[in-house]
């Protein structure tokens, strides 16, 4: 899958797995920043077990670095690489923390939307909630993003 992923930024067609349109890479990462799922795709688990539905036994955290770090190596045969110096998860504006309580925390924190505080202000506003369920965690989470 990595090897997958990284075609378009050989392919000097994307700059990051971030930024490689129409990837599924990039639908995960946005799916993930929106505390989502992508349906259409098979989720990550970085605990598997003996009874799980079928799943990716790998973190989605870890196979993004998985997939950055293997960009970033230059090859004489391949015509691009991912240039950018800080890793991925700092360039989704995201710590190890935020990302960890995103991808696993979701329905203790978030229940009837998701995303950035702006987002789901709009959502509350759309649906006529007074309050949303979240607000602060999300604060907390995209303070950076």
């Amino acid at each position: 899958m990595a090897y997958v992923y990284l075609i378009p930024i050989r392919a000097k067609m994307a700059r990051t797995p971030e930024t490689s349109d129409h990837t599924s890479i990039q639908q995960r990462i946005n799916a993930t920043k929106q505390t989502q799922q992508p349906n259409n795709l098979m989720p990550f688990v970085g605990n598997p077990r003996q009874d799980m539905p079928k799943v990716i036994a790998y973190s989605l955290k870890d196979f993004c670095e998985l997939v950055d770090t293997t960009g970033k190596i230059i090859r004489e045969d391949k015509r691009g690489y991912i240039k950018e110096n800080n890793p991925i998860l700092e360039r989704l504006g995201l710590d190890s923390e935020q990302w960890l309580t995103l991808t696993t925390e979701f329905e203790q924190h978030l229940n009837t939307a998701a995303g950035s505080e702006h987002l789901m202000r709009k959502f509350g506003i759309h649906t006529n909630h007074q309050r949303i369920r979240g607000i602060g965690k999300v604060r907390t989470l995209f303070k950076h993003a």
